[in-house]
């Protein structure tokens, strides 16, 4: 009973999981994917669809998803408020 009280705590207040080389491939497939969707000029510039995702700086944040599933944040580059 203790074992699994204490196995509990160190399961919520150790190290988050290292995130999944195949998580990572397939959320940034699906940003790209979207990017192309949303920019039909992306379509056919690959080289510049790998600027505007890496642009995005998509941090994982394991734990934050529905259930405690792995989510990928997106970090905007620049302001989002103009003083202007």
């Amino acid at each position: 009973m203790s074992s699994a009280i204490i196995d509990f705590f160190r399961s919520k207040f150790g190290a988050p999981p290292p995130v999944a080389p195949i998580e990572r491939m397939m959320a940034k497939r699906w940003v790209k994917e979207r990017l192309k969707h949303m920019y039909p000029e992306l379509r056919h510039d690959p080289k510049a669809l790998e600027e505007v995702y890496q642009s995005l700086s998509l941090e994982p944040r394991p734990g934050l998803g529905k259930g405690g599933e792995m989510m990928f944040e997106v970090v905007l580059p620049g302001r989002l408020d103009s003083d202007s």
